[in-house]
Parts: structure tokens; C-alpha cells; sequence
């Protein structure tokens, strides 16, 4: 297993007291494992300990030492009646009831009860739940006898299964109730009553569980390490000197990829969002579904109405344009002048002077022609634009038409008008603005793709997160039903309770990468659902089955040939008739996101990832070791990494600004000959979850560590990136907008500030501080590199501290071009959220001054003819 990450001065000390006991201390005493009830069963495992079975001590009290993984984050996550027991290799096992429901129970083993591996969930009870567990040793069939309680039809049956393994279990059978043995007990801690069952163990290991509660309480502190506490804590700092020496003879290459986005379809980042589709619903394929039916008006039927009289409407599936597409509108009109109006996403925006392409898929079925009138109306009903279709057959055909705007507004609605009466069908109702990003058909909204063009990235990330791998197997996010014709792709529910259209697919996802010059990172299902997916038996981790696994993997193959592929094979012709002959020379896959790390997961991970090591080695595969930065999925998903020698790994955490401050030795500590790291989503959370500088500041100190360790971290990208408005399902992000406005944040900038001075060469520097306070020193960070393009040294500079820091940089070995050098800082309060980064000169020679603001980043971007003394 892969060692936890501690900062090296702990480990030392936690590795110290866990292996020397004191002299006064016993060589054993008895563990009770237990849990509370507490938080909805949500509680998890605690321990407590005792010499005696008579005086029992809380470690913690109610810490939480193994907490179940199995359901949706939050009450379904759940430990019931945990038994613990020890094997006769010493590796101890704890089983649990999951809830009242599933006629499954929880596995997990651990070699000192706070390290666990994998969970498992082994379906024993086809009718029926399963509560109470025992376990017990069959030393003579070198088995495990499993036994459990269920209530059926209203009675209590008792069952039992066997193992050897705790992998494979004989079939279940009924039991008499004289062979349950009563192994739970009731002790008193802390004046409470709580039952749980008692082990005697090694004192070390009581020891190395006490110590481990400690360690994690210090830890806790140093994360909820704040700005808040800097008036007391600096109250009597004014300033600080800082000596800053260039050590060239050390620089080292590091990737040239380090900052990208990650793209996901959350808080409306794409449909109403990025997709420049101004029309909401345009195929009538929502469903009451999108919104696990807790919105009874989210239907086929929403952001449409009828204005007008004597006239209906009705959504009908028979005959549609397309099996995909099923649904669809048909319009009877008894009277001309009634009108169907699309409300769009929270209005519709639209300047003067600019042009918009409708399109509809439309076929007359009574009488036998006419047209159709299209207009855009403002909030008063006045007609803003108008033009019609040509007109309409008895059979389904595209319509186009081009509406010329002459009035700014930021509210208006689309209305289709029939021209005739009788009645006529309507579907895939679309309203573009010509002028999308490089105006691209079907393209993205200008103004918000040309702020994610301005950060720079070197690669994006597509199309999430948990988005990706959807909430159960039918929910996966399946690229090949993204690309071709419109119409033919196939929409459905959003994991985060909405509606995906698809009209944002992987052909626009690659064409906005070639358009910025970022790599594309598609993120494909590892043939799991999302870990928190509420299908698959409440949430526990299915799979696609494997009769279906060599299929599945021939669609992620698929997906590279799609991509690289010569116009004429299967895959590439599909690509070129959307308008791309040419290869898009896609070099990333990542493979999962966040997964549990189960026997399911490394199965299907394995099999995928070593068919794209035999079909295209020269793909790089990106692998994933959990949400989190330390814990089970995390660490075996290292395991299977190194195991597999996957080349890279996503990493995923979301922490505290005072974790980031620190753990900037986090990646130091990484093993260079194993897989490389893609940081692949992070950020600063605050109570509240603002954007501001604080956050800010504390993701460029880290960023500055990743710069250091750009040898081992490729790639890092800052999320979420978008969220709309009133819509936000996750916060902080990057980019708040509305139909009219983007809004950067301070985060944004520092993502900005780094993009557009990265570099692939890292200059160590020394940096000494005349306050000699730890304190001070996790405080002021910076990081040298070299653009090789433009031969520039960009210095980068983080003061978190309220005080100024006077610098002295001495860069006698660089070849200074020019006295002047670009400055950028970004400066404010640590609560500011508004601040915005200001851009000078300043004097540079080959030792100059420069006084970092108190809360601030700077960037100081240097020509330079070359670099003395480097290899």
C-alpha cells in the first residue's frame, strides 16, 4: 500500500511513538469496536480501549476510523452493528449492516484498524435484508462461518454463508437459532451505554491507533488555518527582507502542460452555458426523469407555451425524425396568429445589429403547404425580428431562416407562428447566434469561450468529473452517442439534476481544443457508475457486466480512431463529415473518475487499460485514485497504478486554504519512477465557499509547488470551471455568468496569470527570510521558470502575509535583454472578491529590488538572451 503523505518531521514522530511503548505500559488490553447511531448511522467506526473490561476509554471520543462507502454522500453512507474480529494471519476484518433495505453486508480488512482496504458488498439475501452479523472461525474447513438476521414478510429468519476469502461465498442457507453465538457486548464511555464487540490486541496497536486520532486532530488544526487569524497572529510584523538567488546550474525540464481546464456539464455549464443553443428544450426530450421527478413541470412540455387562441398542442412519439430523438410537438391551428414560444434559459439574449440562424425540423400533416412565420419578441410582446421558413412538406425536412435583431434585449422569447390552419409537427427547434466562438456551427458562446481561451491552457478536460461515469450504467456519459448529426445524437439525464441535450458533444469538445491550441482529455467511463450513483443497489459500485466488457472497451478503442483515424475508415468518416477530414491527434485518455477502488473496478479498469496498451501504446492513459488525497481509493488506486504502470494518475482534492498552505512539500515527497500525477481537480473552500483572495493566494502558493514538481505533475486544473446564476450546483467556480455577463473571479485570475506565463524550464531559487518564524516562511513562496518559445523568465511571487516583504533578487547568472520587465500583481483584502490584477514595469538588472505587497501574487516577466551556467 502506498504510504500516507505526513509531513516528514511527523512522520517521524508518529513512526517514534508507535513502535516505542513505555515501560509503565502493557504488552496488551482490550479494543471495543463500536458505533454510535449517531448522524442517521452516518457515524461510522470508533474505538474504545480498557485494561481491565471494566474502565473503558473513548479514542477520540467517536472518531471515525472506517466510515462505510456504499449508498449516495450523505445519510445513506452507513455503518450498522459493526463486527470486528482478527484472522489467524493478524489481519483484522470488520462486516456491518448497510440498512434496512438490501440483502447485502459490508466487508473491509485492515492491518492496524485505521489503514482499510477496499470494501466489498457481497449480495447474500435475495428477499430480504441482512442484520446483525456475526462471524465466527471454522478452523477445521479453514473457512469463516458468516450469519446474519432478516426480516421477512414481517418475521425474523436467521441465515449463514461461508468464505475463505471474503471474496466467494458458499449459497445461503437457513439456520436454527442455537447457532447464533451472542458475540456483541454492552459497555459504558464517556456515561453512555454502547454496544460493540471486544478484542484483546497488542498495546502498539492500541498505541498506533491513539497516535493516529492525534496526528489527524493536528492535521486538522493546520487545515482550518485561516486568514482570520492573521491580525493576532502578525499583529506586531511590519515588514520581512527577503534575499532571492537564482541557483541556474540546478534547473530541470518540467511539463509544458502543467495548466489546463476541466470541463464539466454543472451549474449549466453547457446547455444554457458554453452551447451557444439559445432555445431551452428544443427537441421536447425532457423528462419528469432529468429531476428524479421532484419537479413535477419538468417535462416535454417545459420553457413552451401557446400564445394565442383556438389552437393546442400536444408532444407525440410516433413517427419521430429520429429513434433518438422520440418526442416531438404537433401544433393544431384552428385560428392563424397563435404562436408556440420558447421561453429559453431564463430568457433570451440578444443585441442589435447581430444575426441569428433558426433552424426546425418540420412536417405539414394538415393541409398541404405553408409556412411558418419566426419572430423574436421583447418583454412587451414587440416584434424585435421576424422572417419565415420556406414552405413546409409532408415529410420531415430541416428549415432555416436568419433573424436580424433590431433592438437589444436581454429577456426576449422565440415564437413560431404556422401560417396556415391545420396542424403540423415541430421538433429539434434551434436558435444560434452567427457570432459564436471563431464562428463555429453549433458552436460555443463567444464571450465565455474566449475567457477560458485567456487563461491559456495546455489541455482540456472533458466532459467531467461526475458527469462522466453518470449516475448507473445507464446514465454513463458514452461518447459515440455525442457525435454525428444533431438529431441522431441522444440526450439524457444530467447526474446533476438536469437535462443534456448532447448538442455540446465530443466533436465540439475537440474543435474548441484545436481552436485554442489546448491538447483534448477525454475522461471515458471506466466501466463503472459514479461512486455516489443512487442505482446499481444504492449506490454500491456495479459495472458493466462482463459478457459486455469486450464490447465497451471496443467503443473506447473506437473513440481514438474516431479522433486519429484516416477519413476512410468507419470511425474517421463519421468525424469528416461533420466537417473535420483531418486527424485531431488526440494523445489523452483518462480512464474513471473518482471510482471506488473495488474488485470491480480494477477489473474492467485492467482490461480496458491493456487493450489500449496493445492497440495504441502510443496513448497515454490516465488513471484515477479517488476524490481524495489520502484514504482506501487513494491509496489502491496507487497500488493498481503502480501495478499496471499506468503512466498517469488523476488525483482530485478540495481543501481548506490552510491545507494548501501546509502541504507544499506534498509532491516532493512523490516517487519519480512511478506514475506521473494529473491534478485534475482542486480548490480552496472557505465556510460559505467564496472566491476571493484569500482562496486565491493560497492556490498560488500551492500552484508555485506544483511549478517545483513539474517533473513528476503534469497537469493540474482548477474546478469547477462555469455556473450559471441561480443555477450553481457547486461552489466556488471559476466563472460565474448569466445570459449577458461573465464574471472572473480572483481564482480565475491566478489560473490566468500562470496559463499565460508558464514555462518549461524550472529555476530553483534560494529565498531567505529575516523572520526565521515557521509561521512566515509557509507563507512567502516563489517559483522561476523559463519560456523556452521566447527565451523570457518569468518570476512569480506569494505573500500571504498583511505586512510587506522587501526583496532583494539577485540574477547574476541571467543574461538580462532588457532594463524593463512586465509586472502583474493581484493584491487585496483576504475577504476581497472583486479584485482585479494591475500590469506596470519595472526596473530589473542583474540584482534588483521589488517589495511584495501584503496579500498579493505578482508575476515579473523578464526578456532574457539566455541562462549562464546551465546545462
Amino acid at each position: 500500500m502506498k504510504s500516507i503523505k505526513l509531513p516528514i518531521f511527523l512522520l517521524f514522530i508518529f513512526s517514534f511513538f508507535c513502535n516505542e511503548a513505555g515501560a509503565d505500559e502493557p504488552d496488551s488490553a482490550y479494543i471495543f469496536a463500536y458505533t454510535t447511531h449517531k448522524q442517521n448511522n452516518t457515524a461510522g467506526l470508533h474505538y474504545a480501549w480498557s485494561v481491565d473490561r471494566e474502565n473503558w476509554f473513548g479514542i477520540g471520543p467517536e472518531f471515525r476510523f472506517l466510515a462505510s462507502d456504499f449508498g449516495r454522500w450523505g445519510t445513506q453512507k452507513k455503518i450498522i452493528n459493526p463486527i470486528l474480529f482478527q484472522d489467524e494471519e493478524g489481519l483484522y476484518h470488520c462486516l456491518w449492516t448497510l440498512n434496512d433495505d438490501v440483502g447485502q453486508f459490508a466487508h473491509a480488512a485492515s492491518e492496524d484498524l485505521y489503514q482499510w482496504k477496499r470494501q466489498s458488498y457481497p449480495q447474500v439475501m435475495g428477499n430480504g435484508n441482512v442484520l446483525n452479523l456475526e462471524v465466527s472461525s471454522d478452523k477445521k474447513n479453514n473457512r469463516y462461518l458468516v450469519t446474519w438476521e432478516s426480516e421477512i414478510d414481517g418475521e425474523l429468519k436467521r441465515f449463514k454463508t461461508t468464505t475463505t476469502d471474503f471474496k466467494n461465498y458458499s449459497e445461503t442457507t437457513g439456520i436454527i437459532k442455537d447457532k447464533r453465538l451472542g458475540l456483541r457486548e454492552t459497555v459504558r464511555i464517556d456515561g453512555e451505554l454502547q454496544t460493540g464487540t471486544v478484542k484483546k490486541i497488542s498495546w502498539k496497536t492500541i498505541d498506533g491507533l491513539i497516535k493516529w486520532y492525534e496526528w489527524s486532530q493536528f492535521h486538522s488544526m493546520e487545515r482550518a488555518d485561516n486568514m482570520r487569524k492573521d491580525q493576532e497572529r502578525f499583529k506586531d510584523l511590519r515588514k520581512v527582507d527577503a534575499s532571492i538567488k537564482l541557483i541556474p546550474e540546478r534547473s530541470k525540464k518540467i511539463s509544458d502542460k502543467l495548466v489546463g481546464i476541466f470541463f464539466e456539464d454543472i451549474s449549466y455549464a453547457a446547455d444554457g452555458g458554453l452551447y451557444a443553443e439559445l432555445v431551452q428544450n428544443r427537441g421536447f426530450e425532457y423528462a419528469l426523469s432529468d429531476k428524479s421527478g421532484n419537479d413535477p413541470s419538468w417535462n416535454s412540455y417545459k420553457a413552451w407555451s401557446l400564445n394565442g387562441e383556438n389552437a393546442s398542442f400536444k408532444i407525440d412519439s410516433v413517427s419521430p425524425i429520429h429513434e433518438n430523438n422520440k418526442h416531438f410537438v404537433v401544433l393544431e391551428i384552428a385560428e392563424i396568429g397563435a404562436a408556440l414560444v420558447n421561453e429559453g434559459f431564463d430568457g433570451i439574449a440578444v443585441k442589435e445589429g447581430n444575426r441569428y440562424d433558426f433552424s426546425v425540423f418540420a412536417k405539414i400533416m394538415e393541409p398541404k403547404k405553408g409556412k411558418l412565420l419566426i419572430r423574436l419578441t421583447d418583454e412587451n410582446n414587440k416584434v424585435i425580428a421576424e422572417t419565415r421558413t420556406k414552405s413546409i412538406a409532408t415529410t420531415w425536412k430541416k428549415y432555416e431562416a436568419v433573424l436580424t435583431v433590431n433592438k437589444t434585449v436581454d429577456n426576449a422569447k422565440l415564437e413560431v407562428v404556422p401560417e396556415f390552419n391545420g396542424k403540423v409537427a415541430l421538433d429539434m427547434i434551434s436558435l444560434f447566434p452567427q457570432n459564436t466562438f471563431k464562428g463555429r456551427k453549433n458552436g460555443l458562446r463567444e464571450d465565455l469561450a474566449q475567457a477560458i481561451a485567456d487563461i491559456h491552457p495546455k489541455f482540456v478536460r472533458f466532459p467531467g468529473g461526475c458527469v462522466a461515469h453518470g449516475d448507473g450504467l445507464h446514465n454513463m456519459y458514452r461518447w459515440n452517442r455525442t457525435v454525428g448529426p444533431l438529431e441522431t445524437r441522444v440526450p439524457q439525464r444530467n447526474i446533476w439534476n438536469y437535462h443534456q441535450s448532447a448538442g455540446l458533444g465530443y466533436f465540439e469538445y475537440f474543435q474548441f481544443c484545436e481552436d485554442i491550441g489546448a491538447e483534448p482529455l477525454p475522461v471515458l467511463p471506466a466501466g463503472v457508475p459514479c461512486q455516489n450513483s443512487g442505482t446499481c443497489g444504492h449506490g454500491q459500485q456495479g459495472g458493466i457486466p462482463m459478457a459486455e466488457m469486450d464490447e465497451y472497451v471496443q467503443e473506447v478503442l473506437d473513440l481514438i480512431e474516431w479522433a486519429n483515424g484516416d477519413k476512410n475508415t468507419k470511425w474517421g468518416r463519421i468525424r469528416a463529415e461533420a466537417g473535420h477530414p483531418e486527424p485531431f491527434n488526440l494523445k489523452y485518455i483518462g480512464i474513471g473518475n473518482e471510482d471506488l477502488i473495488t474488485d470491480i473496478f480494477e477489473e474492467r479498469f485492467t482490461m480496458i487499460f491493456n487493450a489500449l496498451k496493445e492497440k495504441h501504446p502510443e496513448i497515454v492513459v490516465i488513471g484515477t485514485v479517488g476524490p481524495f488525497y489520502t484514504g482506501t481509493d487513494y491509496e489502491e488506486g496507487w497500488d493498481i497504478a503502480t501495478k499496471l504502470q499506468v503512466p498517469m494518475v488523476d488525483e482530485h482534492y478540495y481543501q481548506p486554504p490552510g491545507w494548501f498552505i501546509h502541504n507544499q512539500d506534498f509532491y516532493d515527497r512523490y516517487d519519480r519512477s512511478k506514475s506521473k500525477v494529473y491534478l485534475g481537480e482542486y480548490a480552496a473552500h472557505l465556510p460559505g465557499r467564496p472566491n476571493n483572495i484569500e482562496t486565491a493566494l493560497s492556490e498560488a502558493l500551492y500552484m508555485t509547488t506544483l511549478e517545483r514538481n513539474g517533473d513528476i505533475v503534469e497537469m493540474s486544473s482548477y474546478a469547477p470551471l462555469l455556473a450559471k446564476e441561480e443555477h450553481i450546483n457547486w461552489a466556488p467556480d471559476l466563472i460565474y455568468f448569466n445570459n449577458t455577463e461573465v464574471k472572473p473571479t480572483v481564482g480565475y485570475y491566478v489560473q490566468k496569470l500562470f496559463g499565460q506565463n508558464s514555462g518549461e524550464t524550472y529555476i530553483p531559487a534560494e529565498i531567505q527570510l529575516s523572520e526565521n518564524r515557521e509561521d512566515i516562511k509557509k507563507r512567502v513562496a516563489v517559483s522561476v521558470v523559463q519560456d523556452n518559445a521566447t527565451n523570457d523568465v518569468i518570476v512569480k511571487l506569494v505573500n500571504l502575509l498583511p505586512a510587506e516583504v522587501n526583496a532583494n533578487l539577485d540574477f547574476t547568472d541571467i543574461n538580462i535583454a532588457d532594463s524593463e520587465a512586465g509586472l502583474t500583481v493581484l493584491k487585496g483584502k483576504p475577504e476581497d472578491k472583486s479584485a482585479l490584477p494591475s500590469t506596470t514595469k519595472i526596473s530589473v538588472d542583474s540584482e534588483f529590488e521589488y517589495k511584495l505587497p501584503g496579500y498579493s501574487f505578482s508575476v515579473i516577466r523578464i526578456r532574457t538572451n539566455s541562462i549562464k551556467n546551465t546545462d
